[in-house]
């Protein structure tokens, strides 16, 4: 698998509350953003209307 870069602007409090998050969870920026990434729904479900992310009914 040939490694691609991603480039984001944030603004620096961003940028440390994430470096904080993953110092916290004892991995890398990259690993936090790919476990991100992996979360997202698949393209199939998207396409066909699913609702990748229902709203939770309230009690």
């Amino acid at each position: 698998m040939k490694d691609s870069r991603l480039s984001v602007r944030m603004s620096e409090r961003r940028l440390n509350k994430l470096r904080s998050y993953a110092l916290m969870k004892d991995k890398t920026v990259t690993q936090i953003v790919e476990d991100w990434v992996d979360r997202l729904p698949n393209i199939e479900s998207v396409k066909n209307n699913a609702d990748p992310f229902p709203i939770k009914p309230t009690a």
